[in-house]
């Protein structure tokens, strides 16, 4: 079992890898026991050579996309702590010994590092990624009550429990909101540590789709939402189903009604019946989905004590 788990997921970082994999080693001489990891998703270019040739532990993920990377690594890779850091040399690496210190001295299950409070806005200069961090960031911490400072950032340090007990589900981009909202969702302890943060150097291309990724970011938003708190998603598309079927049906039934004692709108008065059909389904599904959820959690702090037991084998 390694004292500390470096995971460099790569794709076609031929131009930066050296750099990052050396600079890694090069700030945790000190930590003894560390490996680093460099995960290669089909890369075109001599990315594996020449991570390989810096000193680093080179595999492969042939199924494309960031979090299919991600679960092979968190499958994998048995270590106490845990940092993941990104290949195109944008985050400083003098920050990976504090956050392992978070995790292993203070008992913190994911640090994250943010880029937002620092440099990013200056530095970056993809305004639409600007745009799309802010919004992502306000409405995640909004609907979830948290403060996580940075959701999208691709460096952030895990406990063991974390790694062992992380459903990954996303294939794309959209796997680091999913890790944020796990955390706050599981009651884990989240630390936000600011970080600097430099744009990519010239030659080297952003593999994240601005539009693209950031639909899926939100898609991914509102379905975590809808299963981490069914009650009140399916309770407010009830509460909408509710009003619009009982304004519709006082304007088109009942003042009619008033005045000439007779029903003229028979379809309408239909529709506004299933209406309210189906927002009293939606409130029951709500209460139902709820009782699953609420055993779903009380199996994850089993399944935590399980992660944890196994981390005391590995480190015997």
């Amino acid at each position: 079992m390694d004292k500390l788990a470096i995971l460099i997921p790569a794709y076609n970082e031929a131009q930066t890898i050296e750099k990052v994999v050396k600079d890694v080693l090069n700030v945790t001489k000190s930590i003894d026991g560390t490996v680093i990891y460099v995960y290669d998703n089909n890369s075109k270019d001599s990315t594996v050579e020449l991570a390989r040739d810096a000193g680093a532990v080179v595999r492969h993920e042939y199924a494309q996309g960031k979090g299919a990377v991600i679960r092979r690594m968190f499958r994998e890779v048995d270590a106490e702590v845990y940092v993941m850091i990104d290949a195109d040399d944008t985050y400083p690496v003098e920050a990976i010994p504090e956050m392992y210190d978070k995790v292993k001295s203070h008992g913190v299950d994911m640090v994250v590092g943010d880029r937002l409070s620092s440099t990013y806005f200056e530095e970056n200069k993809r305004p639409f990624h600007n745009v799309g961090n802010s919004v992502v960031r306000g409405l995640i911490n909004s609907l979830f009550k948290t403060d996580i400072k940075d959701i999208l950032t691709g460096y952030r340090a895990f406990s063991f429990e974390f790694v062992k007990t992380f459903p990954v589900l996303s294939r794309g981009f959209e796997i680091e909101t999913e890790m944020s909202i796990h955390a706050t969702e599981k009651r884990m302890l989240v630390e936000n540590q600011v970080i600097g943060y430099r744009d990519r150097p010239e030659g080297s291309e952003s593999k994240l789709d601005t539009y693209g990724d950031g639909m899926r970011v939100l898609k991914t938003v509102l379905n975590l939402y809808r299963n981490y708190h069914p009650f009140a998603f399916f309770g407010a598309i009830s509460t909408v189903f509710i009003l619009f079927s009982l304004i519709v049906f006082f304007i088109r039934v009942v003042q009619p009604y008033a005045e000439t004692g007779l029903v003229d709108n028979m379809p309408t008065l239909i529709v506004t019946m299933i209406l309210l059909l189906i927002a009293v389904i939606s409130f029951f599904s709500g209460m139902i989905l709820n009782s699953v959820q609420a055993k779903e959690k009380r199996d994850f702090e089993l399944a935590l004590i399980e992660a944890s037991n196994r981390k005391k084998e590995l480190s015997n």
